[in-house]
Parts: C-alpha cells; sequence; structure tokens
C-alpha cells in the first residue's frame, strides 16, 4: 500500500532512475522504479551530484512505496528513498487536493476501488474527514469507523 516501508534491490540504472526489486516480491508480476530526478533533480545541482545519489546496482536501500498502478499488468510500483519520506509519505487527497500524511500520526485513509467484473483496481488516499464527510449522514457507523480505523484504542 502507499506510504508502506519496504526494502529493495538496485537492479539498474536509468537515465530517468533506478529499476528495482522489492524484497518479498521478487516472484511477483511488478515493476518497481526509484525516479531519481523527480525525487533529487531540485536539491542537485549537477549531472554528476544527482548520479551520485543512485544507489549502486546490487545494494539494498530503504524505500517507501508512493504509488501502486494496478490497472493492466505488471502492476507498476513507484518507491521514494527521500529521508524525510521514510518516516512519514507527503501527498495530496484525492477528494480535497490538500496534502495528507501516509504513516505513524498521519491522517490519511488509503482506499481500493475493485470491480467484480474484470481485472485491475484503483486506489485513493484521503484524509479521514474528507471520507467520513462523503459517507451519508444517516450511515453513521460507517462514518465513525472512516474516523477511527487503524487508529490505536
Amino acid at each position: 500500500m502507499p506510504g508502506q516501508k519496504v526494502q529493495a534491490r538496485a537492479l539498474s540504472h536509468h537515465p530517468w532512475g533506478v529499476l528495482v526489486e522489492i524484497a518479498g516480491y521478487e516472484k511477483a508480476a511488478l515493476s518497481a522504479t526509484i525516479d531519481m530526478i523527480e525525487q533529487f533533480s531540485r536539491i542537485t545541482s549537477s549531472n554528476d551530484e544527482l548520479l551520485a545519489l543512485f544507489p549502486p546496482i546490487g545494494s539494498q536501500v530503504d524505500a517507501v512505496i508512493e504509488q501502486i498502478r494496478r490497472y493492466h499488468p505488471p502492476v507498476s510500483v513507484r518507491l521514494v528513498i527521500r529521508p524525510a519520506d521514510l518516516e512519514s509519505l507527503a501527498c495530496s487527497c484525492d477528494f480535497c487536493g490538500e496534502p495528507v500524511r501516509l504513516g505513524p500520526g498521519g491522517d490519511a485513509l488509503i482506499l481500493d476501488s475493485r470491480s467484480l467484473d474484470g481485472p485491475g483496481s484503483h486506489t485513493l488516499i484521503s484524509h479521514r474527514h474528507c471520507l467520513a464527510e462523503r459517507i451519508r449522514p444517516e450511515n453513521i457507523g460507517e462514518r465513525a469507523r472512516a474516523l477511527k480505523v487503524g487508529r490505536m484504542c
């Protein structure tokens, strides 16, 4: 799920970033990448400085899942390795567009939508209150669960 911490092994370097393999999913039909240009081009002053940040081929790195696309096989996973994102990944709420944090202390819910009549799924990331506000007012139990799910009692 987005926000989940994983271990990844660098398989190959490309002009945009790194193709990786996620530990525990080596046999799965998925493609995993780290877009180094998107993550680090704003904080580096030269191409050589950016290239120095690429994890060496064969090395293991800590990463966080930023995005999963499952519309068509193979599954496509985008990882981030920025130190701040390893603690708590920030993204935009799919309902209101405001920033939301995935991870400890964050206020995000991750929703997967699937159909019974075909392959693929779609992931939405939402503030708890944004989802709760969209559940019918008379459905009090589901609204309450949206505000509580995943939280420690």
